[in-house]
């Protein structure tokens, strides 16, 4: 047998345990060349620029 918890974990030790779980949204910031959101630190998924350059070129499918 493995190791059993000796005792019931109350409802509030549970949730305070679980305070720090919650998701959080990534931070969005507006592309320099197209306006449209994105996430900061990362190519644009529109447009294919990052800082002002192009990095990827995106398709018109």
């Amino acid at each position: 047998m493995g190791p059993l918890p000796k005792r019931k974990v109350s409802k509030s030790r549970r949730d305070r345990r679980r305070a720090h779980d919650a998701l959080v949204l990534k931070h969005l910031v507006e592309c320099e060349s197209c306006g449209e959101y994105h996430i900061a630190h990362r190519v644009c998924p529109k447009c294919g620029y990052y800082r002002g350059d192009l990095v990827v070129e995106i398709s018109d499918d």
